[in-house]
C-alpha cells in the first residue's frame, strides 16, 4: 500500500510539473512597449546589484532556494535562478533558471531601459550623463502553488530604483506582480506569469518616474 501511494504521488508530481523535475530553463523575453517621442534627454543606467537572500528548505516558497545547498552557489548562478517548482503535496519538485549568459540583473537593466524609454529618454553608455539611475534587486522570483486539477503561478519583481537628475535624488520602490493559472509547468506559463509581472513592473515605474518628473 505504501509503494502504490508512492507510485501515485510521482505520477501526479510529473503530471503538475511537465514532466521536468531537476532544473527548468526558461527564456523571459521583454516586449517593447510603446516609446513617447525623443527630446526628454539621455539617461545612464548605472549599476544593479542583486540583494536577493536565498534560503535552504524554506517553507514559503515565495522565498528564494535552489534543489541543493544555495552556499554552494557561485553569483553567476544565483544571477541566473528566476524560481522554483513544487509538487502536489507542498515538496519542492526542481528549480527554474535563465539561460546561459543571462541574469536578474540584466533583465532588470533592460526593463529600466524600456522604462525611461518610455518618457522619452535614450539610453547612453555615459556615465556623466546628467540623468543616471541605478537600482538594487529585492525580489526577482517565482514559484507556483499546485492544485488537484490546476496550478497557479506567481511572480514577483521588486527594485529599490534610484533615479537621479540635476536637482536631486528620488529613490522609489517599484514591485511588479504577475498571476497566471495552468495545467501543467510549461515554459509558457512561466513566461507568462514573468510577462505580466514585468508589465505591471513597467506601468507603476511609468508612474512613478513622472511623478518624480521624468
Amino acid at each position: 500500500m505504501k509503494k502504490l501511494v508512492q507510485i501515485i504521488t510521482v505520477l501526479f508530481l510529473v503530471l503538475l510539473t511537465g514532466c521536468v523535475l531537476g532544473r527548468r530553463t526558461v527564456d523571459l523575453p521583454i516586449q517593447s512597449i510603446s516609446h513617447s517621442p525623443e527630446g526628454k534627454g539621455v539617461v545612464f543606467i548605472g549599476s544593479i546589484v542583486d540583494n536577493r537572500i536565498f534560503q535552504n528548505k524554506p517553507s514559503d516558497p515565495s522565498i528564494p532556494s535552489i534543489d541543493g545547498d544555495v552556499h554552494s552557489l557561485t553569483p553567476q548562478q544565483k544571477g541566473m535562478m528566476i524560481g522554483r517548482q513544487r509538487g502536489g503535496f507542498g515538496n519542492a519538485a526542481g528549480d527554474v533558471a535563465l539561460p546561459a549568459n543571462d541574469s536578474v540583473i540584466s533583465r532588470t537593466r533592460q526593463l529600466l531601459e524600456e522604462g525611461f524609454k518610455k518618457r522619452g529618454y535614450l539610453i547612453t553608455s555615459d556615465s556623466n550623463a546628467l540623468n543616471s539611475a541605478t537600482a538594487i534587486i529585492n525580489l526577482f522570483w517565482g514559484w507556483f502553488t499546485p492544485g488537484f486539477w490546476t496550478i497557479t503561478f506567481e511572480a514577483h519583481v521588486n527594485c529599490t530604483i534610484t533615479p537621479t537628475k540635476p536637482d536631486g535624488v528620488s529613490p522609489i520602490i517599484i514591485q511588479g506582480y504577475g498571476r497566471v493559472q495552468g495545467q501543467i509547468a510549461s515554459d509558457a506559463n512561466w513566461q507568462l506569469t514573468y510577462h505580466r509581472a514585468f508589465q505591471d513592473f513597467l506601468s507603476k515605474l511609468d508612474s512613478q518616474l513622472a511623478k518624480a518628473g521624468y
